[in-house]
């Protein structure tokens, strides 16, 4: 089950985050077609927020074709968002295992990991 975390300072939409991070599952591989999203009294419960922000994310993921409602049941993922190089155990993830690893062991904060990873992102993929 996915937990959300909605960061109230973030200046991002809550609904926009809810979202965001339903796509981010599906990216990894922890959500998939077939796969049943909480419903909005599940994600009310556990992260105080209005019942119509969670509807609102949900409509949107469905306008995006990435989900379905189904009345009376819940609302399922119909696509996948998952790449074989960011599967769990791919080469690719345990690389970047390794290499976060490593930067806890050298005692980088995650301001720091933060932007190493911009830094060189920007590199690799300009705007």
């Amino acid at each position: 089950m996915i937990e959300f975390r909605i960061d109230r300072h973030s200046g991002v939409a809550t609904y926009l985050q809810i979202a965001a991070q339903v796509k981010q599952a599906m990216r990894m591989g922890l959500l998939g077609p077939g796969d049943q999203l909480p419903t909005a009294r599940e994600v009310v419960a556990a992260t105080t927020v209005n019942p119509n922000t969670v509807l609102k994310a949900y409509r949107e993921l469905e306008h995006e074709g990435l989900v379905a409602g189904r009345r009376g049941m819940g609302t399922f993922v119909t696509a996948s968002l998952v790449t074989d190089a960011a599967r769990l155990g791919a080469p690719l993830r345990q690389d970047l295992e390794h290499w976060m690893g490593r930067a806890v062991t050298e005692g980088l904060v995650v301001e720091e990991v933060d932007a190493i990873y911009t830094d060189v992102r920007a590199t690799h993929y300009p705007a």
